[in-house]
């Protein structure tokens, strides 16, 4: 039986689309809005296709348009503008613009979740300690293959990918970016797996 359109899931596609809107009315720099905002860009689109096929728990749905606020409001500012993030950097005394860590947080944190739910699903691998293994090898893989992104955009823009790079300075800003999207994938997975396997059995 085919499933009606949920109504939560269309404010979330609402709010995703007006957040798109006004990012990219104006953004401080017009190259870094599209390199940022690429990822909502085809995942919108994809999860929208696979809706009536394959639909996903509210709780990943959720953290998926939670994550693409992230990245349209980074792609508004570039990460190291992001107004939040300057309040953060002065609340906790920080020498610098943080919100790009929430991104890369955010990198892990939606990811695992994503992975778990496809795995668990296709019943590639049992819930167990193997299953935690995989999703962090996966966060990492995809943190890993970011970061080769923004090398290969530093080798053709040059200079032109300071605002997308983001690193104010900080020469390990890669190692603590992926580090990041570790702890991201750690968190998502103690904190929030007995919710989604809730959500899982629901389906």
């Amino acid at each position: 039986m085919e499933r009606t359109t949920s109504p939560f899931h269309l404010m979330l596609l609402a709010v995703v689309c007006a957040v798109l809107a006004w990012s990219g009315m104006a953004p401080y720099d017009r190259v870094t809005w599209w390199l940022e905002v690429a990822p909502v860009l085809i995942a919108v689109p994809l999860l929208a296709a696979t809706y009536r096929s394959y639909r996903l728990t509210d709780l990943l749905y959720a953290l998926v348009a939670v994550h693409c606020v992230i990245l349209m409001v980074g792609g508004a500012y570039t990460y190291a503008r992001v107004p939040f993030g300057f309040d953060l950097q002065q609340w906790l005394g920080l020498s610098r613009n943080p919100y790009d860590r929430i991104g890369h947080f955010a990198q892990g944190f939606i990811p695992a979740m994503v992975a778990r739910e496809i795995l668990l699903r296709g019943r590639h691998v049992a819930r167990g300690k193997m299953l935690g293994f995989i999703v962090i090898c996966i966060v990492l893989a995809i943190s890993a293959t970011y970061e080769l992104i923004e090398w290969g955009a530093a080798v053709a823009l040059g200079q032109g990918a300071d605002e997308f790079l983001g690193t104010q300075g900080d020469q390990w800003d890669t190692q603590s970016d992926m580090f990041m999207a570790l702890l991201g994938g750690a968190a998502a997975l103690l904190t929030l797996s007995r919710w989604h396997d809730r959500q899982l059995k629901a389906l």
